[in-house]
């Protein structure tokens, strides 16, 4: 399902200890309760294994417009003097309920990580009980925002549940006591005459009691909630993020109802909540082409999930064929066809010839990922649009990565057992496309900026794979391609450097090697400072001896990253000895032993001098590492020509050679080349550089010329030709100005820009049928008029082009050159 923006929903993936519910014959667990509300974030993923289908956590914005300040935000600040764990687990009664509103939310979100004494302490159950009834009594005089620090009651509550949910063994069995004070909480609070107000200070909160519902399992007590909150949405609450972000939260319990039994009584015997989310979606059809497309597609896909219970498939199959048949696999509504025709798959597999969906798995993978590019033997590319530009600079940035890899972990090869020969980079085309497919070819989680699945790797025929999608144009990363060599990295210390899969390695506390490593190899290997890093360094957040602990559970972004990579460069540029130790280890499998060369072995003796590394780090001695080349360059324009120069260095070595791409076609390895092109319009211009150490490194520039090409001379001024223009294109908003040409056989590459005029057209190519915004191959969609497109032709025969009307635009210039 699509979903869950700004809140953390089971991001691992990884099933709870709850009760056990028979899905289809087949007995699964239930995920567990939605984890802490930290921001979904573009970062890389772990190495994991895949997820199956009914366990898919939702999914949320991977970049989010700033929330709107409000109350709620603001008491953030307030914080308590204190925030440990023992500072909850020591208090009771009005003690307790007093420090936690005092505290932070950020602070509370601490709570989610908790085990052993720590949870028990903090999350017996008559500490829950305290908080419930102080819930309670605060929800009375609810005032629509958090003046009377309400949602850090809510917040400690659902970190109770979702400790218990984990660590049962450690927090002790919640009882009727519990649920009895939990649901005099939600009533009151589900009733308050605030609780529906639109504003971002009410979303905050709204949201929060809403996966509460969820935490403490009483979906099914509170579905006419959740039928309210969906019947009142409107395109008011769209002015807040925080408001839709509520709205989205409803379909976290409407999701794991499917694993509490009371849940689908309650549904099968009124399933008005199906109708609920069946007119929803059809009402918000519209929503699909914005940012927030996962509320329609969230709603559909709920909607079609009840085909899990056979007293509800009668109704909800009409439903769903109808959904089917008003979306489709490709284009704006794919969110919405993808989600749906993934619960007939999973839950009404028998009726798919019914619905359209057979073979839905290679219906997915064909409609999103036509492009296979086999770089050599030991690298295949899957892409859904890549250029072959893109390919190739992306082949020749993760070939060019193993040996500086090599030249840092200095390993004798692959760990014993280890058949990941080859690694399938798969690139989705966007952050929308990675989110809408990727989880349904793949089983990986998409609340991430990439995923590495290392699979199973004794197994000869497993297949290793990254997920990852392009991000933006030019940013920063070969390809486009965005964290391709942080998660290559993880690809290469799997292989190299850590026995036996990824659960075999997170035995003891590694993350900061795992995760800091492929921040440290991807931004030394392209000759780039952590920027982030290196401002954290100045904070001195933490003693290298605490960094040891680091895990998945109990480290945020900014600790698993920044920071992580600070520990590593530390150790693997001031004690590489250490490092070999340490490795040695990981690639035995004795992790126990691994954890102990650091933990024990060097425990706090590195402290002192890390604490002062990090002032000479944040001072400029963190800068780009001399472990290879930086490739930079500078680029002058003069018309259709541009002089380049290049600007490259390497501290370690002596650079030996240079390879240019201009971007249409032609390159050069000069050292300093000019460059006349055919065409005015936008280049990629990628300059690689290889040292004499064999270490390579590339960077790209886009470059924009300018100079005038004669007007197209055929009467209809639908026909564009060789090496010519039209002026004057105009289009009225949501309209399409369409134009073809016509190409002879032979490779020929073909650019197509835009230019001048006033609003903003953007720039579609098809080169079988009419180009449209939704039917196209290759498009350029940027803000204002200025777009290119570069494709190359092999076969004789007419190609088709369109402005499509972003917003009402004229008197544009296109030209065509080839």
């Amino acid at each position: 399902m699509l979903a869950q923006p700004g809140r953390a929903a089971a991001a691992d993936g990884h099933p709870g200890p709850a009760t056990p519910s028979a899905k289809n014959g087949k007995t699964q667990a239930a995920p567990p309760p939605v984890g802490s509300t930290a921001a979904m974030s573009d970062r890389s993923d772990a190495r994991r294994s895949p997820i199956d289908a009914a366990h898919l956590p939702p999914n949320r914005p991977l970049t989010s417009p700033t929330p709107q300040k409000s109350k709620s935000n603001a008491a953030k600040g307030a914080a308590a003097a204190s925030c440990t764990p023992g500072d909850f687990g020591s208090r009771t009664g009005a003690d307790l309920v007093a420090f936690v509103q005092a505290s932070t939310t950020d602070c509370v979100n601490t709570l989610f990580s908790l085990t052993g004494t720590n949870a028990y302490n903090a999350f017996r159950e008559a500490q829950m009980v305290t908080i419930a009834g102080a819930l309670q009594n605060t929800a009375r005089t609810y005032p629509g925002d958090n003046s009377t620090n309400v949602w850090q009651l809510v917040l400690f509550l659902r970190a109770g549940y979702y400790v218990q949910s984990n660590n049962a063994s450690d927090v002790g069995p919640y009882g009727p006591t519990l649920a009895t004070a939990s649901e005099a909480a939600l009533d009151t609070f589900t009733a308050s005459s605030h609780f529906m107000d639109v504003s971002a200070a009410n979303g905050d909160i709204m949201g929060e009691v809403l996966i509460l519902t969820d935490s403490a399992n009483e979906q099914a007590r509170y579905l006419n909630t959740y039928k309210k909150v969906l019947n009142a949405y409107n395109s008011s609450y769209d002015a807040y993020w925080s408001m839709d972000t509520a709205v989205n939260d409803v379909f976290t319990p409407l999701f794991r109802g499917h694993w509490n039994p009371a849940y689908i009584s309650a549904v099968t015997a009124d399933p008005s909540i199906i109708d609920t989310l069946s007119t929803f979606t059809l009402s918000h059809l519209a929503k699909l082409n914005d940012t927030w497309f996962y509320l329609d597609s969230n709603a559909g896909t709920e909607m079609a999930r009840f085909l899990d219970t056979p007293a509800l498939q009668a109704k909800v199959r009409p439903l769903v064929k109808g959904l089917l048949g008003a979306s489709a696999i490709t284009g704006s509504t794919a969110p919405l066809w993808v989600g749906v025709a993934a619960m007939t798959d999973a839950n009404d597999k028998a009726q798919c010839s019914y619905y359209g969906t057979c073979d839905f798995v290679g219906q997915l993978t064909k409609a999103a990922l036509p492009i296979t590019y086999n770089c050599d033997a030991d690298h295949t590319f899957r892409a859904q649009s890549l250029t072959d530009a893109a390919l190739t600079a992306a082949c020749t940035s993760v070939k060019g990565q193993d040996a500086y890899f090599h030249s840092i972990v200095k390993d004798n090869g692959p760990v014993a057992d280890d058949h990941n020969t080859n690694i399938q980079i798969v690139t989705f085309a966007s952050p929308k496309d990675y989110q809408t497919y990727s989880g349904w070819i793949f089983g990986n989680s998409t609340n991430n900026g990439g995923e590495y699945l290392e699979g199973t790797p004794s197994d000869p025929a497993n297949q290793a794979r990254f997920l990852s999608y392009v991000k933006s144009v030019n940013d920063g990363f070969p390809g486009d391609i965005w964290n391709l060599n942080h998660e290559y990295t993880h690809y290469l210390d799997g292989r190299y450097d850590m026995a036996g899969d990824f659960n075999a390695g997170q035995v003891v506390p590694d993350i900061w090697w795992i995760e800091g490593f492929a921040e440290y190899v991807s931004y030394s290997y392209r000759g780039l400072p952590d920027t982030e890093a290196i401002s954290d360094a100045a904070q001195h957040t933490y003693p290298l001896s605490t960094l040891w602990q680091s895990s998945y559970s109990n480290s945020d972004q900014t600790r698993t990253y920044p920071w992580g990579y600070l520990a590593t460069r530390y150790m693997v540029e001031k004690h590489p000895a250490d490092v070999q130790n340490m490795l040695a280890k990981f690639r035995s499998g004795d992790y126990a032993g691994a954890y102990a060369v650091y933990n024990t072995g060097i425990g706090t003796r590195y402290d002192a001098d890390f604490n002062t590394w990090l002032d000479a780090c944040a001072a400029g001695a963190c800068g780009v590492t001399s472990g290879g080349p930086a490739a930079a360059f500078d680029a002058t324009v003069s018309g259709l020509s541009v002089n380049l120069t290049d600007k490259s260095t390497d501290a370690g070595s002596t650079i030996t050679a240079r390879a240019w791409d201009f971007g249409d076609g032609t390159t050069s390895t000069a050292t300093n080349p000019s460059k006349t092109y055919k065409a005015p319009g936008t280049y990629t211009i990628t300059l690689k550089v290889t040292d004499a150490k064999g270490l390579t490194n590339t960077t790209t520039k886009s470059v924009a010329v300018t100079g005038a090409l004669p007007t197209c001379t055929n009467a209809d001024p639908r026909v564009m030709d060789r090496n010519c223009s039209r002026s004057g294109r105009a289009a009225t908003a949501g309209n399409l100005d369409y134009m073809f040409l016509y190409l002879p056989a032979g490779t020929v590459t073909l650019h197509i820009t835009t230019t001048g005029g006033t609003g903003n057209a953007d720039l579609y190519y098809n080169p079988s049928n009419w180009a449209t915004n939704t039917s196209y191959t290759a498009r350029s969609i940027k803000a204002g008029n200025t777009e290119s497109i570069t494709v190359t032709n092999k076969t004789a025969g007419y190609r088709y082009l369109s402005l499509y009307a972003k917003t009402a635009f004229s008197g544009v210039t296109v030209t065509t050159a080839y």
